[in-house]
């Protein structure tokens, strides 16, 4: 696979669906993109020498506001990076024949040897991809929010939330999340330690050197929370600096004083400690900051 050269796997356009005619237009204008299987595919977008790698599901940008592309473009076009995206449509764990073969290709073909930086990003199972896969690109900066570990029922019994995957292999090619970090650079991971199995899948990921940011109160869905709260795109944009540090990330995090989802999960949390006098105090000052950024 040659960088910048058009991989796209054409149809007619009556054929297409709008998205898939959308991803196919960007594909030929600016890289390539290709229909990996039913269920995946990937969109790249070349640009200078730092490559943004992705992985999202397609309900993410098929439907939504305008312009109806990836995450990982609003972060690389903004800083002139190149950008892979990888997407599922479903929750696949991107646990797939064709993946593994894409990556493979990448490899042998020395795609990521062309970049100076590449950084890795995912959400959730998601997250588990963007973990899995870093292992293409040794000395990758990778971003994890709420990764899952693996889903092998030895390991991981106590998580009963996605029991279509429980026969899905977890054991073979690009397998076990944390051992697939082994040749990353950087590792931050971000998680709600208030949601157990988050928090579970956490500890699985035992490396000494992952910097880890404890996002209590963010939900189920944290990297819905920080994008809305203006945080995750500059966040990723800010991963492209090798003096990257955690204080830069919680000087950003400060934004959720003013996210109103955010605060009324703290003021329940406090009603169901029946603590009357601080959830007063937490409105009041919730109240307080909120007139000050109207």
């Amino acid at each position: 696979m040659t960088r910048g050269a058009s991989q796209s796997q054409s149809r007619s356009d009556s054929d297409q669906p709008e998205w898939r005619h959308r991803l196919e237009r960007h594909g030929v204008e600016h890289g390539f993109h290709r229909q990996l299987d039913a269920r995946h595919g990937a969109l790249f977008t070349e640009d200078d020498d730092t490559l943004i790698v992705t992985f999202e599901p397609l309900e993410s940008f098929r439907e939504g506001p305008a312009p109806h592309l990836p995450l990982g473009l609003a972060v690389a076009g903004r800083e002139g990076w190149s950008h892979l995206c990888l997407y599922c449509d479903g929750t696949t764990f991107f646990r797939s024949d064709a993946v593994y073969a894409f990556f493979d290709e990448l490899i042998d073909e020395g795609f990521f040897d062309d970049f100076d930086r590449v950084i890795f990003y995912g959400a959730g199972p998601c997250g588990y991809a963007a973990a899995a896969f870093s292992v293409a690109a040794p000395g990758a900066t990778v971003l994890l929010v709420r990764p899952l570990a693996t889903l092998a029922p030895e390991m991981t019994a106590w998580d009963r939330r996605f029991p279509a995957l429980r026969k899905t292999d977890f054991e073979t090619r690009y397998g076990y999340a944390p051992a697939m970090l082994e040749a990353a650079e950087r590792i931050i991971l971000i998680h709600d330690p208030s949601v157990a199995e988050d928090a579970m899948h956490a500890t699985l990921f035992a490396r000494p050197d992952i910097l880890r940011l404890d996002c209590r109160w963010l939900g189920k869905t944290p990297e819905v929370d920080l994008q809305q709260m203006g945080v995750l795109i500059p966040l990723l944009r800010a991963l492209g600096k090798p003096d990257y540090k955690a204080a830069d990330f919680f000087e950003l995090y400060r934004a959720r004083l003013g996210h109103t989802p955010y605060l009324r999960r703290v003021a329940r949390k406090l009603d169901r400690e029946k603590r009357p006098a601080l959830r007063n105090q937490w409105s009041r000052a919730a109240e307080k900051r909120l007139l000050e950024e109207a």
